[in-house]
Parts: structure tokens; C-alpha cells; sequence
């Protein structure tokens, strides 16, 4: 099984993902001394906490909670730019010798099922599939060697971006980070459980027909590159987000450009992570 955020009677929790409308929830107990599943992985106890819920944890319905991001808290997001060679070849850039890096903010994060607002701001709002790496054991200057012991796990993450926003200026922040626009989930599954990811696909579908397709062994620059350059500048800590790129296919390098808006339904899918679906609605 796999680990999901969400909240019930108004109240965070976590537990495993049994089924699309099904989960089993944490026992009290243990969620008082670790409040949420960032501080589970911290204290490096994702089977503990496994073994447990399987044991004495609640069952918990779609009907009775919401998901939340699986990480609802990470303290750092990064994402990579420009990290398959498809994307690079339709947006006209060239290779770079180092991976383009920017960050989003917490609250730009979003869940499974969740509505996916479109920004009143922009009227080219765009999809990005992307496999997401959950870091677990922090640290600096992590050799590549190292990386996976790093892990934590993966979610399929959609880097939705406003790309009039993004292209103000030199720096992309501006339009990657309107609320609630990086749906990230619906759940983490253990890097035990995701033993090669370079055999995963991802694939991208706006209303069903399939935007993006590609493996994540095409990949510029592999995870371990990642996790060394980042931890080159900055301590990762756990629970850490790292969206890892984008293939080619986006809607803004289409002829004509083909955005998101209210009504449509984007889905992420990568092998063994799951289904992230949202509907785009209109931002309040």
C-alpha cells in the first residue's frame, strides 16, 4: 500500500490508500506523536507506521474525508526545468550544463480530485505532468552514489503553470506559483515499492486524450544528478518536494496552443503511482 494526507472532520490525518475512494487511517495514538507524515518520515518510520495501520487502523471513505497534497507541508519544493529532451526540442532552448531549478511555495500545492482553479490572472494556463521524488533522509553534498538511500518515494505531481506569468521575466516563479495549482498525489508510494524508475511511464490526458507520453528513463538529468546538484546549495530536508521535469507535449508549444479551462479534466498517470485527476474550475 501507499501513504495519503487528508482530513477528516475537519482534522489533518494520513494513512495508506487502499482504493480510489477508500483509505485506512492512522491510530490516534501514534498520529499524536507524529501529527503528520512528514514527521513520520523524518523519524524514519514508514514501516513502523505501516505495519501498525494494517493492524489497528480505521477504515476511512471518500464520503467522510478529502485528500489532501500527500506531502501537505513540505518545507522546500523545487522543480526542474527543461528535464526531457522532447521539452527541450519544442520550446527551441539548448542544452544546459546544469539543471534549471526554480521553487514553488507550499500553498500553491494542491490534492487528488481536488478542483484545480484556473488563474482569472491568465488565459494561458498549462499542464505539465511530472514524476515527483519525496526526499526522506535530509542532508548536504549527497553523492550520486547516496541518492536513493535519500528517498523517501514518489507521487505523480502537475506542474499547472500560467505561462504568460512565467515568461515576465527571466526568472519563472511568478507563474508557477498562483494558489492551489501543483496538484500533487494522490499518494506517496515507498521507494521499496518503486524498485527501478526508470521503468516507469508517465502520461499526461486532457479530457482523455493523451498529451504527453514518455519514460522516466528520458530523463536529462537522473534523480541522483538532481539530488547531488541541489544538496550542492542547500541541506534537503525530509519531506522535501522535487518535481522532476516535464516531457515534451505541453499545450502552450502545441499548433494552435491548447490550454486548460473550467470543465476540462486533467490526468496525470505514472506506472505504479497511480491516477492524478483534477477538474480546472474558475479561480474565486
Amino acid at each position: 500500500m501507499s501513504f495519503v494526507s487528508f482530513e477528516i472532520a475537519g482534522q489533518q490525518s494520513y494513512g495508506l490508500w487502499k482504493d480510489e475512494g477508500n483509505w485506512i487511517q492512522v491510530p490516534q495514538a501514534f498520529q499524536v506523536e507524529y501529527p503528520d507524515l512528514k514527521s513520520v518520515i523524518a523519524a524514519k518510520k514508514l514501516d513502523e507506521c505501516e505495519a501498525l495501520i494494517r493492524q489497528i487502523g480505521k477504515a476511512v471513505t471518500a464520503s467522510q474525508a478529502h485528500l489532501l497534497p500527500v506531502i501537505p507541508n513540505p518545507s522546500k519544493i523545487f522543480c526542474i526545468g527543461l528535464n526531457y529532451k522532447s521539452h527541450v526540442a519544442e520550446t527551441k532552448r539548448t542544452d544546459s550544463e546544469y539543471p534549471s531549478i526554480f521553487t514553488r511555495f507550499a500553498d500553491s500545492l494542491t490534492a487528488h480530485n481536488a478542483p484545480l482553479p484556473c488563474p482569472k490572472e491568465t488565459q494561458r494556463f498549462d499542464f505539465e505532468g511530472e514524476l515527483a521524488v519525496i526526499i526522506g533522509k535530509g542532508g548536504r553534498n549527497i553523492t550520486q552514489a547516496q541518492a536513493f538511500d535519500h528517498i523517501a518515494g514518489y507521487a505523480c505531481f502537475n506542474d499547472g503553470t500560467a505561462r504568460d506569468w512565467q515568461r515576465h521575466t527571466h526568472q519563472w516563479i511568478p507563474g508557477k506559483n498562483f494558489p492551489l495549482t501543483g496538484p500533487l498525489g494522490p499518494f506517496m508510494a515507498t521507494s521499496k515499492e518503486i524498485p527501478d524508475v526508470n521503468k516507469l511511464t508517465l502520461e499526461s490526458r486532457l479530457n482523455g486524450e493523451v498529451m504527453q507520453h514518455a519514460s522516466v528513463a528520458d530523463l536529462i538529468y537522473t534523480l541522483p544528478v538532481i539530488i547531488e546538484y541541489l544538496s550542492g546549495f542547500t541541506n534537503l530536508s525530509p519531506g522535501d518536494v522535487i518535481a522532476t521535469g516535464t516531457p515534451g507535449g505541453v499545450g502552450d508549444r502545441r499548433e494552435p496552443p491548447l490550454y486548460m479551462k473550467a470543465g476540462d479534466v486533467i490526468e496525470v498517470e505514472i506506472t505504479g503511482l497511480g491516477t492524478l485527476r483534477n477538474v480546472v474550475s474558475n479561480a474565486a
